[in-house]
């Protein structure tokens, strides 16, 4: 079992990423730690700490279901943009990141741009 993001066009052979549950709770991890919070303090995540605190364009990523389920819109994808293309180039070259860490990054970005390019929403299977 694991997790899958896909555009929502409808084609399977469009990019996507996937983990099993705990590699995508690992990297939302990494990526906690990348903007400056530890995961674990957040609501939803054994902490009280609420979303709303949360300087991060990448909130849309961790405030929500492990499981999945759900969508991004267009908007949500291009907003996230920005931000996870930066870490994913720091982390190309960080040898204190997983490189499957580095990778998923890389590809998340691609499925995210893909999704703004067609205007379609990001689906979590």
């Amino acid at each position: 079992m694991g997790l899958i993001l896909f555009p929502g066009d409808g084609d399977a052979g469009s990019p996507e990423v996937a983990w099993s549950y705990t590699g995508f709770a690992a990297f939302r991890r990494h990526l906690a730690q990348a903007e400056g919070f530890a995961l674990s303090e957040m609501r939803g995540f054994g902490g009280e700490r609420p979303w709303s605190g949360a300087s991060t364009s990448l909130v849309p990523l961790f405030d929500r279901p492990d499981g999945g389920g759900g969508e991004l819109s267009p908007t949500e994808c291009a907003a996230l943009l920005p931000r996870l293309e930066a870490i994913a180039d720091q982390w190309r070259s960080a040898v204190d990141v997983p490189r499957e860490h580095a990778e998923a990054a890389r590809r998340l970005t691609d499925v995210l741009r893909f999704c703004v390019a067609k205007d379609v929403e990001l689906l979590f299977l």
